[in-house]
């Protein structure tokens, strides 16, 4: 998976890690993968508690013994906790061990249609009285598009004030939500446009790639861009290149990565694609012509060439617009 990624050109993932096992065998492998990847990608493994932290046997211990293995990023899943006393709790407990060991935070916060689930809330309260600005992060929130219009817009100013980052997973959002709906059906995404007019910092994140909760990935931000550009209505031009800011700048300020981005006597870690201009990247989902890093070429694309034939000759089409 880290190789079909190389080759779209992300040089820097976010995975989380399930860590309701007694084992941890899953991070003591990727620990190791992370080893072995550097160099070529930048792993941040996320200490996630799939069946949640408190309503799991042992789970505050475990998610202490993933931060000893070498956890970068804590985890939670509040609206899967028994109740939402435990959720709030959980939450608390996911910050209060992050601040104490100096790590990120990336909640799975709110990825359902239920309208009550508000745990956000509490995930910017924390950060606030923590002083956690710039280091939490806030992934799904799916339950915000059906709040209130009032409660969204005290939220949002919070979550601003916070200092929060967020996350919206356009692929798997949109086969996962709204199927309790009989019409109309949800897009299911979180509140971009108001999040971004706010001053929030949103990203765009694939988030499965092929599992049972999405088997249609291919591993490629652009993708997922692109699917948001209808299900967020953000046809715009200035909407089209704020879409690839989603992908480029700010999942990289999310995930704290430093410097990041071109400058006179920078490491020249970069992507070419075969387009002239980012709308045209986008709208016809342009290969990576060449993913530089430190000036090496990790990857590259061949571009394939298509052709129609127009009475008897054979003429290249490069879906240029007329």
């Amino acid at each position: 998976m880290l190789r079909w990624q190389l080759a779209h050109g992300v040089q820097h993932v976010r995975s989380h890690v399930d860590v309701c096992d007694p084992s941890l065998l899953a991070l003591r492998a990727l620990v190791e993968l992370r080893e072995e990847a550097r160099g070529l990608i930048d792993l941040q493994l996320v200490a996630f508690p799939q069946q949640g932290i408190l309503s799991f046997d042992n789970g505050p211990d475990l998610m202490r013994k993933a931060v000893e293995l070498g956890a970068d990023v804590i985890g939670a899943i509040p609206h899967y906790e028994l109740t939402r006393e435990d959720g709030v709790e959980s939450v608390k407990f996911a910050m209060a061990l992050a601040q104490e060991h100096g790590l990120r935070v990336d909640i799975h916060c709110d990825e359902t249609d239920d309208e009550h689930s508000r745990f956000v809330e509490t995930m910017a309260a924390e950060t606030i009285r923590r002083g956690m600005s710039g280091r939490v992060t806030a992934s799904h929130t799916t339950a915000m598009h059906s709040y209130n219009a009032a409660y969204a817009s005290r939220l949002i100013t919070n979550i601003a004030r916070a200092g929060m980052h967020m996350v919206t997973n356009p692929l798997d959002n949109a086969v996962l939500q709204g199927r309790f709906d009989q019409g109309p059906i949800r897009r299911g995404h979180t509140r971009v446009k108001q999040l971004l007019e706010a001053g929030v910092n949103v990203a765009i994140g694939h988030d499965s790639v092929m599992d049972p909760w999405y088997p249609l990935g291919t591993a490629d931000p652009l993708q997922a861009a692109f699917v948001l550009a209808h299900l967020g209505h953000m046809s715009g031009v200035t909407e089209l290149r704020t879409l690839m800011d989603m992908i480029t700048v700010a999942p990289a300020a999310a995930l704290g990565v430093a410097d990041y981005g071109l400058r006179d006597n920078g490491p020249a870690d970069l992507v070419v694609f075969d387009a002239t201009s980012e709308a045209e990247a986008l709208r016809l989902q342009r290969p990576r012509f060449l993913v530089l890093r430190a000036g090496r070429v990790l990857a590259g694309t061949r571009p394939a060439r298509s052709f129609v034939r127009w009475h008897g000759e054979e003429e290249e089409v490069n879906f240029q617009p007329l």
